[in-house]
């Protein structure tokens, strides 16, 4: 097997885990809820750079049934809060000199959904976090961001009626 076939695995699994967590206490934990309005609802993607996308999407479809198309797949699930709505998780590879992660210098970035983008980034320019500009697009607002480690992240507030328009491959 190869470690780039992992990459995804384990940066979801370090997701899921907590791992690199910092414990600050004004941060939102379990023992310190955050009480403004909802901030990250679910992940809207993961992203990684390889050598040859079409190669890695061609294995993935080959050895794991991954249904892709020319960007990657999207996982299709249900709203928790609203079982009838559709949501949609991307998983894409980028090529290597990719310029869409930058500023950061990492070989992933996780794409996060949000509720409310514009009042996200307002409490995140009060708390000190640099943003990038929004793109408006008709399947959702996007704007990026970098965590203390330069990781990229970028923040999504979906439109998924649009998105599932457009939305080719898809693995269910």
């Amino acid at each position: 097997m190869q470690p780039i076939t992992l990459v995804p695995l384990l940066i979801f699994a370090a997701l899921l885990a907590g791992c690199g967590g910092n414990s600050m206490s004004h941060h939102p934990t379990l023992e310190n809820p955050v009480s403004t309005p909802k901030r990250v609802t679910g992940i809207g993607g993961v992203f990684f750079k390889c050598k040859d996308p079409e190669a890695m999407k061609q294995w993935y479809a080959r050895h794991l049934g991954l249904q892709t198309d020319g960007f990657g797949t999207n996982f299709e699930w249900r709203q928790a809060d609203e079982p009838t709505r559709k949501g949609f998780t991307q998983w894409a590879p980028f090529r290597q000199d990719t310029k869409y992660f930058q500023p950061s210098r990492k070989d992933f970035m996780i794409n996060y959904r949000v509720e409310n983008l514009d009042a996200l980034l307002k409490q995140l320019r009060a708390e000190g976090v640099t943003v990038s500009e929004v793109d408006v697009q008709p399947y959702g607002k996007f704007c990026h961001i970098l965590d203390p480690e330069g990781n990229a992240i970028e923040l999504w507030e979906p439109n998924d009626e649009e998105y599932e328009k457009i939305v080719e491959g898809r693995t269910k």
